[in-house]
């Protein structure tokens, strides 16, 4: 990733990838045109748009002058959008926005104030799903810093992508985002932001709003979020043992593969079976299980259908 040109001090750059969010879109800008903090670039990244994201964006660029810069990609991803944007970011610090989500207008305010008072290099806030039919609890989460972030990063992704802000020398150090688990690359990012610095904050307020689009976000390749995570944790496991040195063996083990087989048994008991055969397939072909899990691991390698058959025979019995 190539951020050679020279920051502009107190800038916060914020990239916001866009694709086909003509109903969004505009919202998610004028939270950001509407920031308490006045020193705001917005770059949005517009990834082959068919629907009026384009236009609805470039009235708002027109709207507000030299604060707005509308690049173009072609169907590359929101990872490889984001890596575009960064190329052009003139900030000395770097935030993330989705098309769909938004801020309240004193988050960057509020993020910038502790990263710069503490002297640290990220500052992170809560956030809320919201949505059509989504009824969730806001959520602050704990402060990392406190306890062992390094335990706590594995366990999960510790905040959505547009709940930090970071220096933009802390992306340039690593790379930007890496293109080759594209489910995943939010997790992987933020593992390799703390290989890189442990200096973080967290402002205990909810900031962030995510918009969840109900179970088409759930989509039919869960299995594919879960294995993308579970690489992303033994690339950072293997890429930094002296960070994960104080867990025990076992315990890593717990993190990574014991999550995953955690996860085939939920996506087994949400019936998503597609998701549940690859999860224990993969534990079987790992050896990941105990003799406990014997039964769904045996059950899960029988062909496709004839797995979904079984599974709809014994729902029918214990109906």
């Amino acid at each position: 990733m190539n951020l050679d040109t020279l920051p502009i001090s107190g800038l916060i750059s914020v990239i916001m990838p866009c694709f086909n969010a003509a109903p969004y879109v505009a919202q998610a800008i004028e939270s950001v045109m509407g920031q308490s903090h006045a020193a705001v670039e917005l770059i949005v990244v517009d990834d082959g748009s068919t629907d009026d994201s384009v236009r609805i964006v470039g009235e708002l660029a027109r709207r507000y002058p030299g604060r707005i810069r509308q690049l173009y990609t072609s169907r590359v991803g929101p990872y490889p959008a984001r890596n575009h944007g960064l190329r052009v970011a003139r900030g000395e610090f770097i935030a993330f926005l989705d098309a769909d989500d938004w801020w309240a207008p004193e988050t960057l305010g509020k993020l910038y104030r502790l990263l710069s008072e503490q002297g640290v290099d990220l500052a992170y806030c809560g956030w809320k799903n919201v949505g059509d039919g989504v009824n969730s609890e806001p959520y602050v989460p704990p402060e990392y810093e406190k306890a062992d972030p390094v335990e706590a990063f594995l366990r999960s992704c510790p905040w959505p992508i547009h709940a930090a802000l970071l220096k933009r020398a802390v992306v340039q150090r690593i790379g930007g985002f890496s293109e080759r688990r594209f489910s995943s690359m939010d997790y992987d990012f933020w593992l390799r932001v703390l290989a890189h610095t442990r200096r973080i904050a967290r402002v205990p307020e909810v900031l962030a709003y995510y918009r969840w689009h109900g179970q088409s976000q759930v989509s039919a390749v869960k299995w594919r979020q879960v294995l993308d995570a579970l690489e992303a944790q033994k690339a950072f496991i293997a890429a930094n043992p002296g960070l994960v040195q104080h867990i025990p063996v076992r315990r890593r083990k717990d993190l990574t593969e014991g999550q995953t087989l955690r996860q085939a048994y939920r996506a087994f008991w949400k019936r998503d079976l597609v998701s549940a055969q690859r999860l224990f397939r993969h534990a079987a072909a790992h050896l990941t299980f105990s003799f406990k899990d014997l039964r769904h691991v045996l059950v899960a390698l029988l062909p496709a259908s004839w797995y979904r058959s079984f599974v709809i025979l014994i729902d029918r019995i214990h109906a």
